[in-house]
């Protein structure tokens, strides 16, 4: 099993609220959106690679023991998330949840930098060890706002001076992994040039077309919509006389 020092990142969709689970348009198209921002973030990752899809997030690695790229990156995926995102809500054609929330989106990200094994099964190579675990356990934490960059030591010691002051230190204790410290930035405390997206009927038709192709086997019922997205709570509509 081959061992090798690491850059890890989790790109982290969030801010859905509340789907019922007999609205299956809301919950497919809530599926389909996160799936065309996920691969808006797979874009922009640069040097990352992705190891894996993880329901409504998406963990990159880099190998090497450089952690002076993850500024730059998260920037420029954060770019990419956003100018998605304003053209989702422009092209909007549906007033269902799973459409009209889509301005609500947040992306959040944790890094960590460590060790990494690279485990073959059959023929997947998944990604293991300590600190693979300490990366995943990071997106559990006691950050105060909704977009922000979570990072241990490793990752901020590389950081830009300027980049070091904006952050927040915040000591953690991970299940598993006992006091850890780490530094947050508030990513709405940094300005973000976005493109506006212009308006084209052509575009938003086309866009409609395929979300509703896309989201058949979710409608339908063939697969699971949203399933093991950590982000959407899905509830039980209530029984009959019930509140």
């Amino acid at each position: 099993m081959a061992i090798e020092k690491a850059l890890l990142l989790i790109a982290d969709i969030g801010g859905y609220t509340r789907f019922m689970r007999q609205h299956r348009f809301g919950l497919a198209h809530a599926q389909d959106t996160v799936a065309q921002l996920l691969e808006a973030v797979i874009d922009a990752s640069g040097r990352f690679k992705l190891a894996k899809l993880e329901g409504d997030a998406a963990f990159f690695y880099a190998v090497g023991e450089d952690t002076s790229p993850v500024a730059k990156q998260v920037a420029a995926i954060r770019r990419a998330f956003l100018a998605r995102k304003e053209e989702l809500a422009l092209d909007r054609m549906c007033k269902c949840d799973g459409c009209t929330q889509v301005g609500a989106l947040t992306l959040k990200f944790v890094a960590h930098a460590g060790e990494i094994a690279f485990q073959k099964v059959k023929h997947l190579t998944e990604l293991a060890g300590v600190d693979v675990i300490l990366l995943h356990r990071m997106l559990k934490n006691d950050v105060p706002v909704s977009e922000y960059v979570l990072m241990t030591d490793a990752v901020h010691q590389g950081l830009e001076p300027e980049l070091r002051q904006l952050s927040q230190g915040l000591e953690h204790d991970f299940e598993g992994m006992g006091r850890t410290p780490t530094h947050y930035i508030d990513l709405s405390s940094l300005v973000t040039s976005v493109p506006a997206p212009r308006p084209n009927l052509l575009r938003k038709l086309w866009n409609k077309l395929t979300m509703e192709l896309r989201s058949l086997k979710y409608v339908l019922g063939f697969k699971e919509a949203c399933e093991g997205f950590r982000n959407v709570e899905v509830v039980e509509d209530a029984a009959p006389g019930k509140p």
